[in-house]
């Protein structure tokens, strides 16, 4: 358990203009890619401005976020993700307990993919169709199109990544036909204080994948643990979208970028906060292989695993806590 302690003032998280990583002058590109690259060095989290997503396509989610929520509960439970073997669907309050140790998870979910692409999976399978509920038709046109944006950046981004690491911007390409993409709509209710059991709308925790493309409402809640070992504060900024590194990164880059902690609590008094995480991958079986040029030796020493296989692993460990808690 990591027992929460209250954050200190933001210090810096970044915000980086993507513009000039969409120029036609790779020097240009390279400049955003070094941005990164010291974001990356240093906590694994920076907002970006200048993304190309349009806020039409944003605000138009976090509506959406707003509308599901606001179903009554028989209505949700209907499209339960745990019917899923890619466990796309609704999530119930306190399903999930990301902090080992913890209370579960004070939020509710759900979670939906790109039919067609791959999934993640707990139950042997790697694709699946998403669940949408019936009485709010809208949900499926909107989610899908907001899904292909983040398509399109997940994939912009991991070239930026690439470039940041003085690779090739294609390195990724082979991965990227078929990318693993989850997009995870969340609502945390108010809590005027840490619940008992250390209970946060999201317990400390690093991400798993690769990239992460949050987008959040003006509500607040995110902290962040830097480089010092000190939570900041990660507030909303318009416009923009916080990216974090998932725990892949470290292991691919031999621990020269990071994957932080951060968690979630609401302690808005009269408001509801909700977000909207998108989870972006290679493909289910890419290798996550040490590299080279990072100093990595290639003498076993590292475990290697594929997207697949750690993703599978790690829904299994934190909704298994949260059932057992």
């Amino acid at each position: 358990m990591i027992t929460y302690t209250p954050p200190g003032p933001a210090k810096f998280i970044p915000v980086i203009d993507l513009e000039g990583s969409f120029s036609d002058d790779v020097e240009v590109r390279r400049k955003v890619a070094w941005e990164v690259h010291k974001a990356c060095r240093d906590t694994g989290f920076f907002y970006i401005s200048n993304h190309r997503v349009p806020e039409s396509v944003t605000e138009g989610q976090l509506a959406l976020a707003r509308q599901f929520f606001s179903l009554p509960q028989d209505e949700k439970l209907k499209i339960n993700f745990n019917d899923n073997p890619s466990m796309r669907g609704y999530e119930p309050m306190s399903s999930q307990a990301l902090d080992d140790g913890s209370l579960p998870d004070l939020k509710e979910g759900f979670m939906a993919g790109i039919d067609g692409l791959q999934a993640y999976v707990t139950k042997g399978e790697y694709n699946s169709k998403n669940q949408w509920p019936e009485t709010l038709p809208t949900m499926a046109p909107t989610t899908d199109a907001y899904l292909h944006s983040m398509l399109a950046l997940g994939r912009h981004l991991l070239g930026v990544l690439a470039l940041s690491l003085e690779l090739p911007e294609e390195y990724f390409a082979d991965g990227l036909d078929m990318p693993m993409i989850t997009t995870r709509l969340l609502h945390y209710p108010p809590q005027s204080k840490v619940g008992e059991g250390n209970q946060l709308g999201a317990g400390a925790h690093t991400d798993w994948g690769m990239l992460t493309m949050l987008l959040q409402d003006d509500v607040g809640g995110l902290e962040v643990r830097n480089a010092d070992g000190e939570w900041v504060r990660a507030p909303h900024i318009p416009g923009t979208f916080v990216i974090n590194l998932g725990d892949m990164v470290p292991v691919l880059t031999n621990g020269v970028y990071h994957s932080n902690m951060h968690r979630v609590l609401n302690l808005a008094p009269d408001k509801h906060r909700y977000s909207v995480p998108t989870f972006f991958d290679p493909n289910y079986f890419y290798r996550i292989t040490p590299l080279l040029s990072c100093g990595a030796k290639q003498n076993g020493s590292v475990r290697e695993y594929t997207v697949g296989e750690h993703i599978a692993e790690m829904y299994a460990k934190t909704y298994g806590n949260a059932v057992a808690a």
